[in-house]
């Protein structure tokens, strides 16, 4: 090989390696646990502090869990109970980077639902920290029209690691 196509490989490897864990339109699509971003684009990053504080207003947000659970003949696997925050819906599988229609449906109806269809009431994204599953999820509310979405890229780790309570949750059950 000429030193001319070795400098070129050389300099597009590391452009094709950044672009390899994401979809064409913009989702992590594997490792999903490894560091993530600070922030997410119309979405407002919060830390255990301040969603602690949103939880205490007269207006509370619905906390939607996207961790994922094994999803098979129509019911979720669940191996060990799954705690996260008291009150918080879990619908998992919605924070993967190639979603079929039906998962994207089954989060976005879910939250129009909980929400009343009000797309300005206030919803958290969580998982647990530096998981790129919340990140695609809130990424996704964002591009539906959601408008008051904030992300606790902490996650659930975070909110235990500060002794804080938690209630073991079940999956939001599918209608598909």
């Amino acid at each position: 090989m000429n030193k001319l196509c070795m400098l070129m490989l050389m300099f597009a490897l590391p452009v094709l390696a950044s672009t390899a864990h994401f979809s064409s339109d913009g989702y992590r699509t594997d490792r999903y646990r490894s560091p993530t971003p600070a922030t997410v684009a119309g979405v407002q990053t919060v830390d255990t502090q301040k969603l602690q504080t949103l939880l205490d207003t007269a207006q509370p947000p619905i906390v939607i869990d996207v961790i994922n659970s094994e999803y098979r003949a129509s019911l979720f696997i669940e191996t060990e109970p799954h705690v996260s925050v008291p009150g918080a819906y879990w619908l998992p599988n919605t924070g993967r980077g190639e979603l079929d229609q039906q998962w994207h449906n089954y989060l976005v109806e879910n939250a129009l639902r909980l929400t009343e269809n009000n797309k300005s009431y206030p919803i958290v994204v969580m998982c647990k920290s530096d998981c790129w599953l919340s990140w695609n999820a809130a990424r996704r509310l964002h591009k539906a029209g959601f408008t008051q979405l904030y992300w606790y890229k902490d996650g659930i780790d975070s909110w235990q690691d500060s002794n804080l309570p938690v209630e073991t949750i079940t999956p939001v059950p599918p209608e598909f």
